[in-house]
């Protein structure tokens, strides 16, 4: 049974915001920092293979010639380092240098997923919730113009965007304990905040679909948003990490795989 398109954008929206966030709540709440690391190697794969082998193609498939993806492609990933930068994409980590901290007070000497900077007092974690809002609505949307392409590469976009969100939401429950919040409570607000993506997955599907001509538009700015994250972010960690480096090339290309074997699609 196929369900109607609008459901499975609904669906993959609340998976994806479900998923990220018992992903972040499993890696703070016990699950060992070597499993973190292994899987920046996988999900680097992932969202490089995504943007590279099945986004960008799609939109050019979809009507927009080389000398209009590029340039588009382009700005998204100078506006993505803007939005980085101000703090409304997502919040940066000010350097090696600080210490983060995580539940119970304890200091992260191990920089193996994505942190924030810690803003005091109440105007600061709710800046969080606001950002991440910001965040996943924009994921609701990318998802949208994903599906309305092609429902496969719709699916394969939810699983590259769950793979870049489990850092986010990492440091997004460290900040929030470390301000003195009850797990449960930031684990609820955290909830509340994914579910922006299904507001965005909704909008994006009257909106997209009553304009075709911005799908592959879409298309190329989310293949824009995986390349930033892939190259700024997960790959510099990547670089300094000196063990296991078997594990990391055997994920690495196992993130690729599954994309290129599990996401082919046809039209």
């Amino acid at each position: 049974m196929t369900f109607p398109l609008l459901t499975q954008i609904i669906l993959a929206c609340l998976l994806g915001g479900v998923l990220s966030i018992c992903a972040a709540a499993l890696i703070l709440f016990g699950l060992p920092r070597r499993w973190i690391t292994l899987t920046i190697s996988f999900s680097t794969g992932l969202l490089l293979a995504m943007a590279l082998l099945h986004l960008l193609p799609e939109a050019l498939e979809q009507g927009l010639t080389p000398h209009e993806a590029f340039p588009i492609l382009l700005g998204g990933i100078l506006s993505f380092f803007t939005l980085e930068k101000i703090a409304l994409w997502r919040h940066a980590h000010h350097g090696p240098a600080e210490e983060d901290a995580h539940a119970g007070d304890n200091v992260c000497e191990n920089h193996t997923h994505s942190h924030h900077h810690a803003p005091a007092g109440h105007e600061g974690t709710l800046s969080i919730l606001i950002g991440d809002g910001f965040h996943n609505l924009t994921d609701g949307l990318l998802i949208a113009a994903a599906f309305l392409a092609d429902p496969t590469l719709g699916w394969s976009a939810t699983l590259a965007i769950i793979a870049h969100e489990v850092p986010q939401e990492a440091g997004d429950f460290a900040i929030l304990l470390a301000a003195g919040w009850k797990r449960s409570r930031a684990l609820f607000w955290n909830i509340v905040s994914s579910l922006t993506a299904v507001a965005g997955g909704i909008g994006g599907y009257y909106a997209l679909d009553a304009a075709q001509d911005w799908v592959p538009v879409i298309i190329t700015l989310a293949a824009s948003s995986f390349l930033y994250v892939a190259i700024a972010d997960l790959m510099p960690r990547l670089k300094k990490e000196h063990t296991s480096i078997a594990w990391h090339t055997v994920l690495l290309i196992a993130g690729i795989a599954v994309v290129v074997f599990g996401g082919a699609h046809s039209h």
